[in-house]
């Protein structure tokens, strides 16, 4: 009988032990304490292989990582150890969640995950006692852990939202229950800020201590870029546990580009919490650089980078290019910022990263579309409105640096798309570019909506007529144009503007000279000693006549006999009116052909 009671004694001792591990190893996880985490999953396990509990939570921690998503080789191992337990356990409802864990993360059939998530309920419904008919809670929890574990679009954070709702129900103590669900709100993205807020706060509802909650709270305002809020929550996350790590960091990243000696403290007490990681010697590297010690940072990069652990900081490279950049070493900080993007993972690129291959890649002719191409990933990559807008028009200023007209219009179209308002500066470079790109009709329609909405301004009507006059060879669409702008210019004022009202007339002029001269040419032009003449001779004198009537345009604008441009017109009437009276006439065969009809126009007196 003694014998029986020791060995049951022990046994609950072992699964007492046992459960402490779990504890631990879920208290590393969420303090970020991954390597921690995964001793104490571990020793779980290696006491216990067949336990569901301990199977589930070693796989956690094997794809546990510093906020990116889990290496391929990571869900490999955490597959395979839940495959092994299902062929030793069964389907166990931790087991299920976990393969549905790993399904999610490799991209696979929604319904199916769903279906091995509410098998896992099913199975784990309490049978008997005051929670009969109730799934069990913590399988829920793990259910909405699962989604909120898994990167923004893959898994279904409305379905984890539900069942998280509906643990809260059950379990009305754990806040990891709220801080599972605040985390899904957020990969939901949009106008669910607040709703993420609202979660967290319940979190401390149930413990007001929990400092991951009050973390996560200021991540939110920090996004925001509400200073006073995030920092407050920031600080009574460390009042309410110094020991947790990812505040620290937090605000080392905050500080490290505007307060290196508070950046440090940060960098040392998050040091100081975390787990022991040749990572932090990267961390410190980061230091280095951002206080300026670019040799010393480079000197600790190298020792990194032929460390074993090199593998698994991805962002050596991009570091050592920031260093080169900063000691105007182009050709090696773009060596490196290269290789960087090579061979990262999407989760490890911060936009100041492409920022950074643009300044330095800018530098290299004939690197346009290797920096499209990372102004683009860029682009995809951030939510902000107005971090988009910054590279777009980080685009549209690199082509018109290469003279690139094309191009640039595309992205400068782009940034008002984005932006759904136009400047005055917005109008300008548009049109500009669409001429320089030659895309005439284009900058004929940007020109009018720049003329209706700054009429005050010379530019709209000065690049329309650059336009028009470039928009084709037919002068008489030319025309058409020019008499569209001269229909504003009298709106506007036709004294204010009559300089610019002489030169269209001075265009037209040109052209009516240039057409009755052509029609001089033409064999069927023939004026007879009878007075009789062709077709031709007429439209030519029609013509003639219209010539005419531009000079009295002209000299309208300029009406003082001594000014230049009224001289101009007057000068070019007579000689288009000795021309018209002379083809008029009956003609004797012998005289010669008058030349006056092609004088003046060509020459004009300003």
């Amino acid at each position: 009988m003694k014998k029986i009671v020791s060995l049951m004694f022990t046994a609950m001792l072992a699964t007492q032990c046992l459960m402490a591990q779990i504890a631990d190893g879920i208290k590393y996880l969420n303090y970020d304490k991954n390597k921690s985490a995964t001793e104490a999953f571990q020793k779980a396990y290696d006491a216990n292989p067949k336990d569901p509990q301990a199977i589930y939570w070693l796989g956690q921690a094997f794809m546990a990582t510093d906020g990116g998503a889990p290496k391929k080789e990571q869900v490999q191992k955490a597959k395979a150890l839940y495959q092994k337990g299902l062929q030793e356990v069964g389907s166990d409802p931790w087991l299920l969640v976990g393969m549905g864990h790993i399904e999610i993360l490799e991209g696979g059939d929604i319904n199916s995950v769903k279906q091995k998530f509410e098998q896992a309920i099913t199975a784990s419904t309490e049978t008997k006692g005051k929670l009969k008919g109730k799934p069990n809670a913590d399988i829920l929890n793990s259910i909405g852990r699962s989604n909120a574990r898994s990167s923004i679009g893959q898994g279904d954070n409305v379905y984890a939202i539900d069942k998280l709702k509906q643990a809260a129900t059950i379990d009305l103590t754990s806040p990891y229950i709220h801080i599972n669900m605040g985390v899904n709100y957020l990969k939901l993205g949009g106008e669910n800020g607040g709703e993420a807020v609202k979660a967290f706060q319940e979190a401390l509802n149930r413990d007001p201590k929990n400092a991951r909650a009050m973390y996560h709270i200021g991540k939110i305002y920090q996004s925001q870029n509400n200073k006073e809020q995030f920092e407050q929550f920031f600080e009574n996350s460390i009042k309410a546990d110094p020991a947790f790590p990812p505040t620290y960091y937090a605000l080392y990243d905050y500080y490290a580009n505007r307060d290196v000696n508070k950046a440090k403290d940060y960098l040392d007490k998050y040091i100081e919490s975390a787990d022991k990681d040749p990572q932090n010697d990267y961390f410190f590297a980061e230091y280095l650089f951002r206080a300026g010690k670019n040799t010393e940072s480079l000197a600790k990069l190298k020792e990194l980078e032929s460390s074993p652990d090199a593998a698994n900081m991805p962002r050596l490279n991009i570091l050592y290019a920031y260093n080169f950049d900063r000691l105007n070493d182009s050709v090696q900080a773009k060596s490196y910022a290269e290789k960087f993007f090579r061979t990262a993972p999407m989760d490890k690129i911060a936009p100041a990263d492409y920022e950074l291959a643009i300044k330095v890649l800018s530098k290299f002719p004939g690197t346009e579309a290797q920096v499209v191409n990372y102004l683009e990933k860029a682009i995809e990559n951030d939510t902000s409105k107005v971090v988009k807008l910054n590279y777009l028009n980080q685009a549209a200023d690199m082509f018109a640096k290469s003279k690139n007209s094309t191009e640039q219009l595309k992205y400068i179209e782009r940034v008002m798309a984005l932006k759904g308002t136009t400047s005055e500066a917005d109008y300008y470079k548009m049109t500009n570019a669409a001429i320089g790109a030659k895309e005439y009709d284009r900058a004929i329609a940007y020109a009018k909506r720049y003329m209706a909405a700054h009429p005050d301004k010379p530019q709209p009507y000065t690049f329309f007529r650059r336009a028009a006059v470039a928009s084709t060879t037919d002068s008489a669409k030319v025309i058409m144009h020019l008499d569209y702008l001269d229909s504003v210019y009298t709106v506007l004022g036709k004294d204010k503007y009559k300089k610019e009202i002489f030169n269209n007339l001075y265009f037209r002029l040109v052209y009516f000279n240039n057409s009755f001269n052509n029609l001089k040419k033409d064999p069927d032009f023939k004026v007879k000693a009878d007075g009789s003449r062709t077709p031709v001779v007429d439209q030519f004198l029609a013509t003639c006549q219209k010539a005419v009537d531009v000079t009295d345009q002209m000299m309208l604008l300029y009406t003082d006999p001594a000014d230049e441009n009224n001289k101009f017109a007057m000068d070019t009437k007579g000689g288009i009116i000795k021309t018209i009276d002379y083809y008029s006439k009956p003609q004797s065969p012998a005289k010669k052909t008058a030349g006056g009809a092609g004088n003046g126009a060509t020459s004009k007196g300003k």
